[in-house]
């Protein structure tokens, strides 16, 4: 059914074209890709161009959950993408998840991170470990927008080292004891479910992690408070924390002290998503630029004409299409079931930092009009900083890409 919305909503489909503020923009890679990703593609635009671009402002400003935007993707099929139909999901693999995050994520960054989230962090280790019956009480009531969830791996006190999990489930009986506090939660307010990340065997270390699905609301669960936060502020972050919650043991994702593994593996197709919601401020970083420069005068013509602006949205552009190809290579490895850590932590990185970039080369272009809110350019800067930061640090990052290289040249 969502893949049939699809469908409708992308009749009469452009070869890789579209319309930003009257300006024609072309992505040469998205031509060579079959049609069910360009129907995806022009799905996502004109929902970014309809219903997110023209609330993005009230929902930065007002730090509001955008619930009827999330609803209504999840009625197109977006809040389930890489979920089989079986299971209620689109059935889409992950290049074309990454393609409709970043186009989502061009109407409106909290919105991306959201879907992100949801798709990557939370459905998709469930999908991937859970047992039939975890998925049809934790999946199939998710693909639909009504119900979102979250994935709880940072503690107050471990940030990047999420080995040093000191939230402890305590087995007794049947059930779990859950205690502890997680941080950081992106959804969390929100969420109806937690991919939950907690020691069940501290003599194992980091093996004795598992991944645990707990219903929200639940006794024993109360939220911190919502993070005032510089950026994608209609995405809820807060603290969950866990005194004597009581969870059932068949709630456990694969087998006891799996949970590293399942973290670490869900962070690699996270990533992916990240780096695609960091293409999507870029490119709406270069719109915005490209709009502004082609309609103010200066020194007699427009200044997308001097050649100081041109070398700026060059290097906008080139870094941007690179990061894109990154990220789409990631995707595609994932999808062929390849190994992809090296490269979606490379995608990660390059699509962060160029998002960064991009926004404040576009501020720059902007000069004063930049740095006021009447403008939708230091939005996207403030929105583009935490590209670089959750779903692992650049500095981590590059840590992972170091040691895959090191692996592949057999010198560990």
């Amino acid at each position: 059914m969502a893949m049939q919305c699809l469908r409708l909503l992308a009749n009469n489909v452009p070869r890789a074209t579209c319309t930003v503020n009257n300006v024609s923009r072309h992505i040469a890679s998205l031509s060579m890709l079959p049609d069910t990703y360009q129907m995806l593609y022009k799905t996502c635009r004109d929902f970014a161009e309809e219903e997110l671009k023209p609330v993005a402002a009230e929902i930065d400003k007002k730090h509001l959950f955008p619930t009827e935007q999330i609803k209504k993707m999840g009625e197109l099929g977006l809040m389930g993408l890489c979920v089989p139909e079986a299971l209620g999901g689109t059935g889409l693999d992950y290049l074309a998840y990454a393609i409709a995050t970043e186009e989502i994520s061009r109407g409106c960054a909290s919105a991306g991170v959201i879907m992100s989230v949801q798709n990557s962090l939370y459905l998709g280790p469930i999908n991937a470990f859970g047992t039939d019956e975890q998925k049809e009480q934790y999946v199939i009531p998710f693909t639909s927008g009504e119900k979102i969830g979250c994935f709880a791996l940072s503690e107050p006190g471990n940030g990047s080292d999420a080995g040093a999990a000191s939230t402890t489930a305590k087995a007794d009986g049947n059930v779990y004891t859950v205690n502890g506090t997680k941080s950081w939660i992106t959804n969390g307010y929100e969420a109806s479910g937690i991919v939950l990340f907690a020691t069940t065997d501290k003599s194992k270390k980091h093996k004795g992690i598992s991944a645990i699905v707990v219903d929200k609301p639940t006794a024993g669960l109360s939220l911190g408070k919502k993070e005032d936060k510089l950026g994608i502020r209609g995405s809820s972050t807060c603290s969950l924390i866990f005194e004597d919650c009581q969870v059932s043991q068949n709630n456990t994702l694969g087998k006891p002290g799996m949970g590293f593994k399942i973290a670490m593996m869900t962070l690699d197709s996270g990533r992916i998503g990240i780096a695609s919601q960091a293409l999507g401020i870029a490119q709406a970083s270069l719109d915005c630029a490209m709009d502004y420069a082609a309609k103010r005068q200066a020194f007699g013509q427009p200044i997308v004409k001097l050649q100081a602006i041109q070398q700026k949205i060059a290097d906008m552009a080139l870094k941007l299409e690179s990061s894109r190809l990154l990220t789409w290579r990631a995707a595609q490895l994932k999808d062929s079931g390849k190994s992809y850590t090296k490269e979606a932590a490379m995608a990660k990185l390059s699509a962060s930092e160029t998002a960064t970039f991009c926004a404040h080369q576009c501020i720059q272009i902007l000069g004063g009009m930049g740095y006021v809110s009447d403008m939708p350019a230091e939005r996207h800067y403030r929105d583009a900083r935490i590209t670089e930061i959750y779903e692992g640090t650049s500095e981590i990052q590059r840590l992972v890409i170091a040691a895959n290289l090191v692996k592949e040249y057999g010198l560990n």
